[in-house]
């Protein structure tokens, strides 16, 4: 069975959509295969690095990927979902192409402030917020998640 290819989309790949991509293939890797993808891709946030190492999930070692590139090589998508926060989201890519679109707001983890524990804080209050709208979403989708 072919699964469904999901893109999550943000502005620098470095953290939501990361994340985001994380939770759907270990919840919904039996019919779903997620990418991810900025329009300026940046450097992997290490507070979310962590937070999701404590779910047993390392991406220490993955790249953040442009748009663009996913575009040159004529990736196609059946479901496209931008994280950026409401403030960002003039500035949240758009993938073209005829895909179901989504849009779930979430803050930027580089705008949290405070201390590193009090940011790794925010980062994991965020973490859990994402992975629990991916759940959500594939029960919308008539899928059970997997544990």
């Amino acid at each position: 069975m072919e699964k469904t290819r999901v893109l999550f989309i943000c502005v620098h790949n470095s953290a939501r959509s990361q994340m985001a991509e994380a939770f759907l293939n270990r919840h919904g890797g039996g019919h779903f295969a997620a990418e991810s993808a900025g329009l300026e891709p940046g450097a992997l946030n290490p507070l979310a690095v962590r937070a999701l190492a404590e779910k047993g999930i390392d991406i220490a070692g993955k790249p953040t990927r442009g748009i663009f590139e996913l575009l040159r090589r004529g990736e196609l998508f059946a479901w496209v979902i931008t994280v950026c926060d409401e403030s960002q989201a003039a500035g949240c890519p758009i993938f073209p192409g005829i895909v179901r679109r989504e849009h779930w707001s979430f803050p930027d983890p580089a705008a949290f402030s405070g201390s590193e524990e009090d940011r790794m804080e925010q980062v994991r209050r965020l973490r859990d917020r994402i992975e629990a709208r991916v759940r959500e979403w594939l029960r919308s989708r008539g899928e059970e998640p997997s544990a």
